[in-house]
């Protein structure tokens, strides 16, 4: 649920919300009509113009990294897209991709169409630059994509939007980088789980350091099954270190824009500076209309 409400406030920056305003206007023929539709046409537009200058801001200000160097913490990356290690199949064009939302709508009797089902995809898929790889989990991301086919069979309507690979894609979100030189392992950690381990197994810990053979490690056996403890912890954080990195693009947990497109920076710099614009001329417009509407006498 908050999902959908976080996605239907994301959608007035570049919804028709207000001509539908209008058109309930243009309907009620009255003033107070126009007043309420006027007042949340203003509203509305005043919400929208502050979600795309937002989203404007956050892509103007936040620079490019490279996957490889990316530091841990919100980034902006820029690559191609590579299926990840199952291959996904769109649900209506059943056509290979790397993310896919679908809807599929019916037409009643007065010309009108009705959403019958609708989704989208949550497997992961790959970005890669010159640098390395990342997996992308676009899950509850804001996607954008040019590619995008609808079509109608009798009184029904399809539609689909992808991404597909090799497709040159903008994200930014929460990077996180595991294993490897992000190892969050200490050597005293390490210590303690693996005499945690041989704990687990009395007869093997005794049979290796009991030296007396009495039962019980004393004193001076303790100290030597931790120096072998230290020793096999060392040669576990070395191989930990070892590991290759694993980066991951997420949600960012704070609420951050997270953002998935096909189309570059600068075409989605220049679309949002266009709606904050828009929503601005209505926001005026419609106050504009307010103020007209409370001088002139009651229709």
């Amino acid at each position: 649920m908050l999902t959908t409400l976080r996605r239907g406030y994301v959608q007035l920056v570049t919804s028709g919300a207000q001509l539908l305003l209008l058109f309930v206007g243009i309907k009620l023929e009255s003033r107070t009509g126009w007043l309420w539709c006027l007042g949340i046409m203003s509203i509305v537009s005043l919400f929208a113009w502050y979600s795309a200058l937002r989203r404007l801001r956050t892509i103007s200000a936040t620079p490019t990294s490279r996957i490889a160097s990316a530091a841990q913490g919100y980034v902006e990356l820029i690559g191609r897209g590579r299926p990840g290690a199952t291959p996904l199949i769109s649900k209506l064009r059943v056509l290979p991709c790397l993310w896919y939302r679908w809807k599929v709508e019916q037409r009643n009797s007065k010309n009108q169409w009705s959403t019958l089902d609708k989704g989208e995809s949550s497997d992961y898929f790959v970005l890669r630059d010159d640098s390395g790889d990342c997996i992308v989990d676009p899950e509850q991301a804001e996607i954008i994509t040019k590619h995008r086919d609808e079509w109608t069979d009798g009184s029904y309507r399809y539609t689909e939007w992808k991404l597909i690979q090799d497709d040159y894609l903008y994200v930014i979100g929460e990077f996180k980088t595991v294993g490897g030189s992000n190892t969050s392992l200490t050597h005293d950690d390490l210590v303690k789980q693996v005499l945690s381990e041989w704990k687990m197994d009395n007869a093997d810990l005794l049979k290796r350091f009991d030296l007396d053979n009495n039962g019980v490690l004393d004193m001076r056996e303790w100290i030597l099954a931790r120096s072998a403890a230290r020793r096999e912890a060392e040669k576990r954080l070395i191989e930990a270190f070892a590991e290759p990195d694993t980066h991951f693009m997420l949600r960012p947990h704070n609420g951050r824009l997270f953002l998935i497109s096909n189309l570059d920076q600068d075409k989605l710099a220049l679309r949002y500076k266009l709606w904050a614009w828009a929503h601005v001329v209505i926001f005026f417009g419609a106050l504009l209309g307010i103020t007209w509407l409370l001088q002139v006498p009651a229709f």
